[in-house]
Parts: C-alpha cells; sequence; structure tokens
C-alpha cells in the first residue's frame, strides 16, 4: 500500500514526511528517500531537502514493492566451496521471474562473485518470495543442490512474523493441507484433493497494540505456506495484500536455517538478523 499525501504548507520534503508519517521512525522514513521509494508529483525524490509546494502530491511506496535497483552487493552469510547464503532484502526476487531477468538475487550475487577469469556458477537451493527478507542458500554445483534438497525434510527453518491481532493461545501448530489457485496465485487452505500436507509452528515474542511479533518454524515448506495458515488462522501477516492488508513492507523475515551438510554429516545453521525496517513495523 503506499500512501498518498497532499502538500497544504510549503516545507522541506524529509521536515513533511516527519510530521505525516505517524508512528514511523526517522531512520525508516530516510530509508524510504534513500532507496527511490518517494514520489514528488509522480518524479522520484530523493533529496531530503526537496522544497514542497503547496498542491503538491507526495507518494510514499512500500519498500517491499521496489524491484531493488540500487541492490548491486547482497551481504553473504556463509560461504565454501559448494555452499554460498545470503542475507536477501526484503524487495528483491529470489530468481528471475517471466517480468526479471537480470535484477534478482542469483544473478546480483553470480556477479559479484564472479572475476574476468573466472564466472561462478550457482543453483538455489530454495527460494524466499519477493518481499521476504532473510537467510537464502545457494550452492555451487547441481549436485550439491539435489543433494542439500535430499536431507531438506531435515531442515530447520525459523522466521520471524509480525501479524494483526493477538492469536490465542499464544502458541499452536497449524495443521492445515494447501493448493494453489492458478488463477488467484493464492493458496487455498483446508483439504482437498490437489492439496499438499502442510504443519506450522508459531509462538508469541512479543504484542504492541495491534500487532504481534511470532516466531515461526516449518514442518514443511510450502509456497506461501505461512502467510496462507496465519491468514487462515484469523491473524494475517502484515504489509501482505495477497492474504491479508498492504503496508510499509511485509512483515515475514527468514530468521535462521539449519541444515546437516551433505559429504560431512556435519550442522550448519544461518542466521540474519531482523532489519531495521522490519523491527519498525512494532513500533
Amino acid at each position: 500500500m503506499s500512501d498518498r499525501l497532499r502538500v497544504k504548507e510549503a516545507s522541506g520534503l524529509l521536515l513533511f514526511l516527519n510530521t505525516q508519517l505517524k508512528g514511523w521512525s526517522r531512520k525508516n522514513i530516510k530509508q524510504r528517500l534513500k532507496t527511490g521509494c518517494v514520489l514528488v508529483n509522480d518524479q522520484q525524490i530523493m533529496k531530503h531537502d526537496h522544497e514542497l509546494n503547496v498542491g503538491d502530491n507526495v507518494e510514499v511506496r512500500a519498500a517491499g514493492k521496489n524491484t531493488q535497483l540500487g541492490v548491486r552487493h547482497l551481504e553473504i552469510l556463509y560461504s565454501d566451496n559448494d555452499l554460498v547464503v545470503i542475507n536477501k532484502p526484503a524487495g528483491l526476487l529470489s530468481v528471475a521471474s517471466a517480468n526479471e531477468n537480470k535484477q534478482h538475487a542469483l544473478a546480483i550475487l553470480r556477479k559479484q562473485l564472479s572475476h574476468a577469469k573466472n564466472a561462478v556458477a550457482l543453483w538455489p537451493v530454495h527460494r524466499l518470495d519477493r518481499d521476504t527478507s532473510g537467510v537464502l542458500m545457494f550452492a555451487t554445483s547441481r549436485e550439491m543442490r539435489d543433494a542439500v534438497n535430499e536431507g531438506w525434510s531435515g531442515a530447520e527453518k525459523t522466521y520471524l512474523a509480525v501479524v494483526e491481532g493477538s492469536p490465542k493461545p499464544s502458541k499452536g501448530r497449524i495443521d492445515q493441507p494447501l493448493r494453489m489457485d492458478p488463477e488467484k496465485y493464492q493458496m487455498i487452505v483446508g483439504p482437498h484433493s490437489e492439496a499438499k500436507n502442510a504443519v506450522t509452528h508459531f509462538k508469541t515474542l512479543r504484542t504492541v497494540k495491534e500487532l504481534t511479533l511470532l516466531e515461526v518454524k516449518l514442518e514443511t515448506g510450502r509456497q506461501h505456506q505461512i502467510r496462507a495458515h496465519m491468514a487462515w488462522l484469523g491473524h494475517s501477516v502484515i504489509g501482505d495484500p495477497r492474504y491479508g492488508t498492504d503496508g510499509p513492507r511485509m512483515g515475514l523475515h527468514a530468521l535462521s536455517l539449519s541444515i546437516t551438510r551433505p559429504n560431512t554429516g556435519k550442522r550448519l545453521t544461518f542466521e540474519a538478523p531482523a532489519p531495521v525496517e522490519f523491527l519498525d513495523l512494532l513500533r
């Protein structure tokens, strides 16, 4: 969802945003400016001191809906000869789509790791939705990708989710099958001949006014699983127009991933702390 504002008194852009966007931190507002989320009269503006005139229209777009055109370097959490794990920012595709084949995590990481005489090949082990941030893993060979996926049922995946309301009881297990509606591109929850088993565990960490921060662990890894299950429970992930309502960014972050490494049997755990703009959702 975009915030659309009308200027009633001339002022600088940053001052105007700080005044109008109630509940937003200054850091979050500056981040919107820095990443090109702010438009004045349909023109992208990134200068804090841009002068606004009476009657100007200001639009603040959701960070998660950006294409992350400015991303050229990704944070690497772990790398060895076989695996590379990154902290994916919200708003960036994991891999190419029908509409975007250049600006995605896989392409950026390949370019980042490659040298003039050494082009790096990478295969995605799993994926995160565009608007979900956090731990994302790639393999440097198809064989390693396949080996990790063979043991994927033993992987431990932990997320943080900011949801609407306060789940009662404060923790629980959702065991509801999921199937994709290809026309709406949305998961349908409930028994069906085409539905697949899906199990989600959640635990309340903190409640702030009408929002709750949850720790979520997955037994299965179905597409949109957390988003669909929490909406079914009556507590949609915020910033998710597909299953709930839109907002500054989607309240979903892949906090940690733990796998058993093929060949060695060693247990590896990767963690990505929640970004500031995610935590700002609760402030």
